[in-house]
């Protein structure tokens, strides 16, 4: 069958790369031509809008003094996105087979068997900008197969307008099955759309560690053990703490991602590294520190010890869902009053949280099957 799959952008995030890798593998070991929708991450230089913004920079720059403003910021922007995605872009052209679109009115109909949608925050307004197109709108009228897999809402608040709400109602309606990533995704799938969900497993989770470690980087020298740390808002508070597990611990520290998002940090600094480094990195480290959902998801893979500094921006229901999963909900702390060194525990009985995971791993690749 063929399937279009449609979820977010992939760029310089790791755990949105991996997700649509493992979704891909997946899909194909089951026989299937599987092919993510992706759009170009470059800002079109449109003419007219240019015409608008370009003298409005030049006067916040040279007559108010706004020393951070560039006055070509989308051709700067796109040379040094260039620049910072390499390594994740040679991943994606290897790895991750793309369909790329300039819109969703590209794609025609009968040029797909089915529609996968998800997985990771692909139903949040704020990081899928047409919400409407992430619930098929563009195939509405189309005799094909519509599933959602994993498809997340990111958070357990309700986002959309009534407007987004109304039309998104109708749209899923047409699905043949529905599964999110998260518990309080089934509630809201219920509550706003009146529709049934069922839980399933991020993609990630769908592969082994043997799968990764095909992908993973061999020049690794494996040294001194290493707490690895993967923030992805760095803070002063979490500076500290990773200064106190360290020094508990008794490992150096090891960061698994460069300063991508900081505009004001030097372009070299700001390089993604290689994904098979980052993957490589969780297998060989001894402990892990983050506020990511996907690097909390390749520490249970890894089965390594891990700590979560909560994000509450980016979204809190994905953690709660994976640790009630395993049974590690003392894992996650919010904010710096919560933490205490006692919560830095390397003692965990593996065998017991990787039979729950292949538990939940087999439910989701049934709903998989069975739907397809």
């Amino acid at each position: 069958m063929k399937i279009g799959i449609l979820t977010l952008p992939l760029h310089t995030n790791y755990g949105g790369i991996l997700q649509a890798y493992a979704l891909q593998t997946v899909l194909e070991r089951m026989g299937h031509e599987p092919v993510h929708f992706n759009k170009s991450q470059k800002i079109p230089l449109i003419r007219a809008r240019l015409l608008i913004s370009i003298p409005a920079r030049i006067i916040m720059k040279y007559v108010l003094r706004k020393k951070d403003v560039r006055v070509l910021a989308e051709k700067y922007y796109n040379e040094v996105y260039d620049i910072i995605s390499k390594n994740t872009q040679q991943f994606i052209d290897q790895y991750v087979k793309t369909r790329v679109i300039r819109s969703f009115s590209d794609i025609k109909d009968f040029e797909y068997d089915a529609f996968i949608v998800g997985s990771d925050q692909v139903w949040r307004p704020k990081y899928f900008m047409s919400i409407e197109d992430a619930y098929l709108k563009f195939a509405a009228k189309w005799e094909c197969k519509r599933i959602a897999y994993a498809a997340s809402f990111g958070t357990d608040i309700w986002e959309y307008t009534e407007k987004q709400t109304n039309e998104c109602k109708s749209l899923i309606k047409k699905f043949d099955a529905v599964s999110v990533r998260e518990d309080s995704g089934v509630k809201l799938v219920d509550m706003q759309f009146n529709v049934k969900a069922i839980r399933v497993l991020d993609p990630t989770m769908l592969l082994s560690s043997e799968d990764y470690n095909a992908l993973a980087s061999t020049n690794d020298e494996q040294g001194q053990p290493y707490l690895l740390v993967y923030i992805l808002d760095m803070t002063k508070e979490k500076k500290e703490i990773i200064e106190q597990i360290s020094k508990k611990c008794q490992l150096k520290i090891r960061y698994n991602s460069s300063l991508v998002e900081n505009s004001r940090a030097s372009i070299n600094e700001r390089i993604q590294i290689p994904v098979g480094d980052w993957i490589c990195n969780f297998n060989n480290a001894s402990y892990v520190f983050t506020d990511s959902y996907h690097a909390t998801v390749f520490s249970l893979i890894y089965n390594k010890p891990f700590l979560i500094y909560g994000n509450k921006k980016r979204g809190l229901s994905r953690f709660k869902t994976i640790l009630d999963i395993t049974g590690l909900q003392d894992r996650l702390f919010l904010d710096s009053s919560d933490f205490s060194q006692s919560k830095i525990d390397m003692n965990v009985n593996w065998d017991i949280i990787n039979k729950k995971i292949e538990i939940e791993k087999r439910k989701s690749l049934d709903f998989l099957k069975y739907n397809l």
